[in-house]
């Protein structure tokens, strides 16, 4: 199993749950997130005066799939969540080595 970890634009997060919904990936946890990478904030204008912001907002998407769905997986992520401007995001993928059903007790390796 792996688990993916999406970190992309808020803009982009219904298109990119919608793709995913279409090739029938529904489970994910997502988080409101603030970081910063290579695009280093930004410089707005408030009240005339230029202020910068050096932690962006950003929509974090996790989800785990079987091993041969997970390129899959960060295709449609990918190609959704893509604009071409720095700051589009990244994905991690994680190696998990079993998820356990609280209600039922089911194990998946």
């Amino acid at each position: 199993m792996k688990m993916i970890i999406a970190v992309i634009r808020p803009e982009k997060f219904d298109a990119v749950k919608q793709a995913l919904a279409d090739k029938k990936y529904y489970g994910m946890t997502v988080t409101d997130v603030y970081g910063r990478g290579e695009q280093r904030g930004v410089c707005l204008q408030y009240r005339g005066k230029p202020i910068s912001v050096d932690v962006i907002q950003k929509t974090e998407i996790k989800l785990t799939t079987c091993d041969e769905k997970a390129d899959e997986v960060i295709d449609i992520i990918q190609k959704t969540a893509y604009s071409g401007k720095t700051g589009d995001g990244r994905i991690f993928v994680v190696p998990v080595e079993k998820s356990i059903t609280i209600r039922t007790g089911e194990v998946f390796y």
